[in-house]
């Protein structure tokens, strides 16, 4: 089964939609994403609709979708939800504050307004 997030504003996934492989094959029995985009718009008559297939075993766009979850067009991936505005996306893309976390093996919970890592106590 081939699966496909629906995406909202802001690329958020919206939905995430099973639909039978045989749906993608084309005339000469190769997958085309775009055949099961067609299908999803036409089945939901939602012409302008933006679908993107994921992968349930994350072998493509780097992860399967979830509700809540982005579609970045720049990394053609799906990425979680960014964690704090000043954290980036490392080279594995995921989110990353701009300061290492701790590794002396206590807790700490990120502080937005001073960035930095702050001792749980």
């Amino acid at each position: 089964m081939a699966h496909f997030a629906k995406l909202g504003i802001g690329n958020i996934v919206e939905t995430v939609e099973v639909v039978n492989n045989n749906i993608l094959l084309d005339e000469n029995g190769v997958e085309q994403e775009q055949l099961g985009i067609d299908f999803l718009r036409n089945l939901y008559n939602e012409p302008n609709a933006q679908w993107k297939q994921t992968s349930y075993n994350n072998n493509f766009r780097t992860r399967y979708a979830f509700i809540g979850g982005i579609y970045s067009q720049e990394h053609d991936a799906f990425l979680y939800p960014k964690n704090y505005p000043s954290w980036i996306l490392d080279e594995d893309l995921n989110w990353k504050a701009p300061v290492d976390y701790p590794t002396d093996g206590q807790k700490y919970n990120w502080n937005e307004t001073n960035q930095t890592w702050d001792l749980v106590e």
